[in-house]
């Protein structure tokens, strides 16, 4: 069976994006899991190779058929669309957030028609795409949009730690108000076939309470009773491995430890912090990361679609120091549940 074909959206390219995929894809490793094609702006990503130091050839292609996925060299389908005179590196500007907007979107597309068989994405600055006139949260709406999708979730994976959100980006205040009984339900089956495309046949899926200690039998709010305990009971009676609502200060711990295979989290900080506080390594001596590991998964849509997870590390950006650990992790995924699919 030939190697899946994976879409590498460039991002920001007043980020780390470019120079991230060029470090990534100086891997002979990835071109033996699949086949990369970034989509882009070729100069962009030729101004990355430079500042990385990387000797690799930027091939410039105009259409899926001219790629030729060889180590050593990297396809870039040209979307020509950033003027590299006017481009500033850790710059917010509308510029660079079309650019990472019409990547990603032309990679949606391409994938929706079977041209790639999944989309890896690097990151975007959403200052810039709404300054470009796109009125996102983020990538994941982006998709949702595009794809038509509506049961979709954010998943987060870490080793072996693996997280689901119900909520993403939205105020605080109004997570309580989100917290509903088909949302959670609709999560935690998502969460089950997730599992399932990653290879665990009968996934262990742990819920996360609200509220402080799962909210201590009604004392520190309603939410668990009325929303979140209604949805896992229905869960079982379908048949799923479920558990929960558990004490979310403890749950995270129990799951790093093999108690679980994924967590559903209620809102972004609860998921987001154990994942980046098991991945995230931060230099003091040097005032910067060390390493940045874990992978973004939207899972729910019609589509394969893997990012990193961090974000466009303006002040990194230009220097070629940025770590490319997440990007190839996001690869690895990718490539895995394309090929997962591709079987099933």
């Amino acid at each position: 069976m030939k190697r899946p074909v994976i879409g590498i959206t460039m991002g920001d390219p007043a980020g780390i994006g470019p120079e991230i995929i060029v470090k990534a894809l100086a891997s002979p490793t990835v071109y033996r899991r699949c086949r990369p094609l970034v989509i882009g702006d070729a100069a962009v990503m030729e101004q990355a190779r430079r500042a990385t130091k990387q000797s690799l050839t930027i091939y410039p292609v105009s259409c899926l058929e001219e790629a030729n996925f060889r180590s050593g060299g990297i396809d870039v389908y040209d979307l020509r669309n950033v003027d590299l005179a006017q481009l500033r590196f850790g710059t917010v500007s509308a510029m660079a957030g079309k650019a990472a907007f019409e990547a990603i979107t032309t990679a949606i597309g391409f994938a929706l028609d079977g041209g790639i068989d999944g989309v890896v994405t690097a990151p975007i600055h959403k200052e810039a795409i709404q300054r470009a006139g796109y009125p996102f949260a983020g990538h994941t709406e982006i998709f949702a949009h595009y794809t038509k999708s509506r049961d979709y979730a954010m998943m987060l994976v870490e080793g072996g730690l693996r997280v689901i959100h119900v909520t993403t980006h939205v105020a605080l205040r109004d997570v309580c108000n989100l917290i509903k009984q088909e949302r959670v339900l609709s999560v935690i089956r998502l969460a089950h076939n997730a599992c399932q495309q990653l290879g665990i046949c009968s996934p262990r899926i742990a819920v996360a309470g609200l509220n402080p200690h799962a909210s201590d039998g009604g004392l520190f709010g309603r939410e668990e009773e009325r929303e979140i305990i209604p949805a896992i009971r229905t869960a079982k009676q379908q048949g799923l491995c479920v558990a929960g609502p558990l004490p979310p200060d403890t749950l995270f711990s129990q799951a790093m430890g093999g108690a679980y295979d994924i967590v559903v989290a209620m809102y972004h900080d609860q998921g987001h912090i154990p994942i980046k506080l098991c991945g995230f390594k931060w230099d003091q001596r040097r005032k910067r990361w060390k390493s940045v590991s874990g992978v973004n998964i939207t899972v729910g849509l019609p589509i394969i679609r893997v990012s990193v997870d961090h974000g466009t590390a303006f002040d990194q950006a230009g220097r070629g120091t940025a770590s490319e650990e997440s990007l190839l992790a996001a690869i690895r995924y990718a490539a895995l549940m394309a090929e997962h699919r591709r079987r099933s």
